[in-house]
């Protein structure tokens, strides 16, 4: 783990500091209500409640929030990995697929642990040059401890040009 992967870690396990990040970068997440319950090294915990905001008319979490919560437990990992880095790495979703099997309701808690091989991933890309792509995976479950939904996020990671 480097020392950017702690720093951002500090400011983002920060609720204040990541509800800034979320209004200036993200609006609708914010919005939504998402927060980080707990992020190191290895994984990533995002949580959202059932609110008026993101309830669909069937009385459950809309399915584009959970996706948003399951992105973000992937795209946090991802983010810790790059911070700071020189020259930059760059990320983007090339593909997100999902499963859902209950109704969300109350609060539903995302959790991804693929935190070592997006490292890997981020690690490969400065070596090579060349784009690599890592499909990550989320599980949401409710306060039973049942799965609600899963995500496959896929992550394609680049280091930037150098601008000479």
């Amino acid at each position: 783990m480097n020392n950017n992967f702690t720093e951002f870690s500090k400011r983002i396990s920060n609720n204040f500091f990541f509800k800034q990040f979320l209004l200036a970068k993200l609006p609708s997440a914010f919005f939504a209500g998402l927060k980080v319950e707990d992020y190191d090294a290895s994984k990533a915990v995002i949580s959202v409640k059932q609110k008026w905001f993101n309830t669909n008319p069937f009385r459950s979490i809309y399915f584009a929030i959970l996706g948003m919560a399951g992105e973000m437990s992937t795209g946090i990992l991802c983010m810790g990995n790059i911070y700071k880095r020189q020259p930059g790495i760059s990320m983007l979703v090339v593909e997100q697929k999902g499963k859902f099997y209950k109704k969300a309701t109350g609060k539903i808690i995302f959790t991804c642990m693929d935190g070592n091989k997006i490292s890997d991933a981020v690690e490969e890309a400065i070596a090579s040059g060349n784009a690599v792509t890592i499909e990550c995976f989320s599980k949401g479950i409710n306060s039973n401890n049942e799965t609600v939904a899963e995500f496959w996020v896929t992550w394609s990671l680049k280091q930037r040009k150098k601008i000479t």
